[in-house]
Order: C-alpha cells, then sequence, then structure tokens
C-alpha cells in the first residue's frame, strides 16, 4: 500500500489534506483532514525498528485508556481509530505499521516550557495521570522497549563502547570520559533498590517531555498524549526525565552551555509533580526524588557518549561532534544540579 491508501484505509475517501508533524524524534506522524466529514485525526507510522511489537502499544493503549475511563478520568482521551477493516494497525508495502488516532481540536503544543506556570501545569497533569492509571491492581501493561530502563545494562554498554572506541573518539572525549567514570557509581543505588524491590512497581509513561502534553489557549492541560512508552517500572523515572527535560535553560544539543540548570524550574516542576502523587507515594519514592533527577541526567549524558564512542550509530546527528556537544550539555546541567542539592 502507497501512502495514499493507507489513508482510504483509514477514512474511505480521497478528499482530504496531509500536513506532516515535524516534532517528533521517532514515529513519522501527519494532521489528516478529512474533507468530507469536516473532521482531523493523527494519522502516524509506528517505527518498527524501535517499536518491534507494534501490536503491543496497540493493546497497552487499549488498557490504559480503559483504565482512565473506568477511573473518571477529567481530560481527554486520545482514541485509537480502528480502518474500514476494523483494525487497528495498517500494513504499507514495506509492511511498517500505521494507525489513526484521535485529534484534539484546538490544542497546542511546546518544545520548551514558555513559562514556570506552564511547566507546573504540564507536571501536574502528568502527576494527575500517574495518580489516575496506577490503582491498587495494575493491569497487564507489556513493555514496549524492553531493557531501556535496564540502568545496570547501560554502564555496561557504555564500558564496552569505551573498551572499543576509536582513539579519536577516545581523546576527544578525554575530559567527559573522565567526569563520567567519576560518577560511575552514581546509579548503584538505583540498580540495588530495583533489584530488592524497595521501591514499588508501578505504570510509568516514561516519556513525560512537556510535549506530551496538549494546552488550551491558556496554557491549561487537555490531554497527555503518546502512551507508546507506557511500562511497568519505577514512578522515580518519570519524575527524572522530567527534571532532565524541563530544567534545561538550552537546548540538549548546546555543547557549549554554561550553567544551564533551572533551579527555580526544578522546584515548580517538583511541586507539580508531587500535586497527586504525594500521599501515593512511599516514604523511599519520595526520599529518593532528588537522587532519580541526578541518576536520569547521568544515565542520558553517558547513553549520548555511548553512542559518541560507538560511532554515532543510534541518535539522529547532523555533525561529527554531535553526540559530544550533547554529552556536554547533560554533563553540565548535572553538574548544576548536584550544586543545587549540594551534592
Amino acid at each position: 500500500m502507497e501512502l495514499n491508501d493507507i489513508v482510504i484505509e483509514f477514512i474511505g475517501t480521497e478528499n482530504y489534506k496531509l500536513s506532516p508533524i515535524t516534532d517528533g524524534l521517532i514515529n513519522t506522524t501527519y494532521l489528516l483532514e478529512d474533507k468530507d466529514r469536516k473532521k482531523k485525526f493523527i494519522l502516524q507510522k509506528i517505527n518498527h525498528h524501535v517499536f518491534r511489537q507494534p501490536e503491543v502499544i496497540v493493546n497497552n493503549h487499549l488498557m490504559i485508556n480503559e483504565l482512565l475511563r473506568s477511573n473518571n478520568y477529567q481530560f481527554q482521551i486520545i482514541e485509537p481509530i480502528p480502518s474500514l477493516s476494523n483494525t487497528l494497525l495498517v500494513k504499507d508495502a514495506n509492511d511498517e505499521p500505521w494507525r489513526m488516532l484521535s485529534f484534539v481540536e484546538n490544542s497546542t503544543t511546546f518544545l520548551t516550557a514558555p513559562s514556570l506556570q506552564t511547566a507546573f501545569e504540564a507536571a501536574k497533569a502528568f502527576s494527575y495521570f500517574l495518580s489516575i492509571v496506577n490503582t491498587e491492581k495494575l493491569p497487564v501493561i507489556e513493555d514496549t522497549l524492553p531493557n531501556f530502563l535496564n540502568f545496570e545494562k547501560r554502564i555496561a554498554d557504555y564500558k564496552e563502547a569505551l573498551e572499543n572506541a576509536a582513539p579519536h573518539l577516545k581523546e576527544n572525549a578525554k575530559a567527559e570520559i573522565e567526569i563520567t567514570n567519576q560518577l560511575i557509581s552514581l546509579p548503584d543505588q538505583w540498580i540495588a533498590m530495583e533489584k530488592s524491590n524497595q521501591i514499588p512497581k508501578r505504570i510509568i509513561h516514561a516519556d513525560v517531555k512537556i510535549s506530551n502534553i496538549l494546552f488550551d489557549q491558556n496554557h491549561k492541560p487537555l490531554a497527555v498524549i503518546d502512551l507508546d512508552t507506557m511500562m511497568i517500572s519505577t514512578i522515580l523515572y518519570d519524575f527524572g526525565t522530567m527534571i532532565q527535560s524541563y530544567t534545561n535553560r538550552t537546548h540538549e544539543d548546546d555543547g557549549s552551555a554554561n550553567n544551564n540548570f533551572n533551579a527555580e524550574m526544578y522546584k515548580v516542576v517538583k511541586e507539580g509533580f508531587l500535586f497527586y502523587l504525594k500521599e501515593k507515594l512511599t516514604p523511599e519514592e519520595s526520599a529518593y526524588l532528588d537522587y532519580a533527577a541526578q541518576v536520569a541526567i547521568y544515565i542520558q549524558e553517558v547513553r549520548f557518549l555511548t553512542d559518541y564512542l560507538n560511532g554515532s550509530i543510534y541518535y539522529s546527528t547532523k555533525y561529527p561532534e554531535h553526540n559530544l556537544d550533547r554529552t556536554k550539555n547533560q554533563l553540565e546541567l548535572l553538574k548544576g544540579l548536584r550544586a543545587y542539592l549540594d551534592c
């Protein structure tokens, strides 16, 4: 099937308009306007190189939606829309899966928080979402990205990349390697807590960047989107990556960043995250939030550095030192956070 055939399979007409949405890094996304019905949808090709089992994504999405509905969720729910053949996935000529999702009218997104208040609202929205889906009996959510949160493996992958890296890459990243090695034990407590079940397993979103919140024109949240990475893990990860994403004063590609940690943003994001979750978290979870923020930034830095040492084969890059610049940026962010926390 060509793209036109995919569209017809979902909406049954050639009277449509298709506009690319380029914000995402993994899937290929379009805004689809059915001119006959005067209705808009999201049409998306799932990246099957990243998500090897797209059926799992669909099944998880349906289960999460049912959980939201049954618990009187107040935000809008993004619904998978079946094709005319009553399937939620349609394969194209390259055997790549496509899906269609409901569209939220009069909504907007942000790549970075335009204000402290908007950041607070976003963190609060994720707090509400997570408080709703984490019921006493969790549904069987399958892992769409095996080993994604296996930090022990992340460190092992880094050490292997360092051992096998080309000499010029190691030389270029000499300073960053030194700092990374000095902090190599930072995730150890996290790994130990997970292995000993010291912290509970919960449903997490696992991609809590602000662009996964739809806002109205007054910057009030309308919906939490992109449920592809939903999994069972520790909720500390969602808080940590929220801090990693929201508190950076610069773009993560900025390798010359100096003092890029925003302490005021940290405070409001933490307040928003705890808004609905404070009473649900265990004492251990609450006690390790600041630590989780450090680990999340460190692990992201390690991933960038690992890819750089491997020859930049995972992340999309625009120039040879792109991943090294990303590494520098995360190290500066971590430095600022640790100074703020007086570590």
